[in-house]
């Protein structure tokens, strides 16, 4: 429950492989936190590894760890392979990365190199039930059933 974890004691657990894995933030009021790489890799044009971060985190449940690319990583047209990580509340093992290299030049990540971020969210997980009015009722906004370009240019 949200509750059950208040953000007032601003701590997360966290069990690591070596004391340098722990994330950190670079500014204090950044929402995410950096993960490092606890193995070098060469990934070569085209190819994507999965990069172990060393980090495990105990998530509360109401909460989700969501593993974002590092902006400056898209100097070098590498990125995360699935865009967002997710991590659910239950989810006790490492976190790792799966990093894809869209560029030319194989990209070298070394030990210690910061190559995602984790930031930690709350979440609403709502029970799914079936609409079973009518279709007029379920499309009545503004949008209706407008999709890609319909709020405008």
């Amino acid at each position: 429950m949200l509750n059950d974890f208040a953000f007032t004691t601003n701590t997360l657990q966290v069990k690591l492989t070596t004391p340098e894995s722990m994330p950190i933030r670079a500014h204090p009021t950044d929402a995410g936190a950096d993960l490092r790489a606890t193995t070098s890799y060469s990934i070569y044009p085209n190819e994507q590894k999965t990069v172990g971060t060393g980090v495990a985190v105990k998530i509360p449940e109401g909460y989700v760890g969501l593993v974002f690319s590092r902006s400056s990583m898209g100097k070098v047209a590498v990125t995360l392979a699935n865009s967002v990580g997710v991590i659910d509340a239950d989810y006790r093992g490492e976190i790792k990365v799966m990093i894809k290299n869209y560029g030319e030049e194989i990209y070298r990540i070394e030990v210690g190199d910061r190559i995602a971020q984790l930031v930690i969210s709350p979440v609403v997980t709502p029970n799914f039930i079936e609409f079973s009015g009518e279709d007029e009722a379920w499309s009545k906004t503004s949008r209706g059933l407008g999709g890609f370009g319909s709020s405008g240019k």
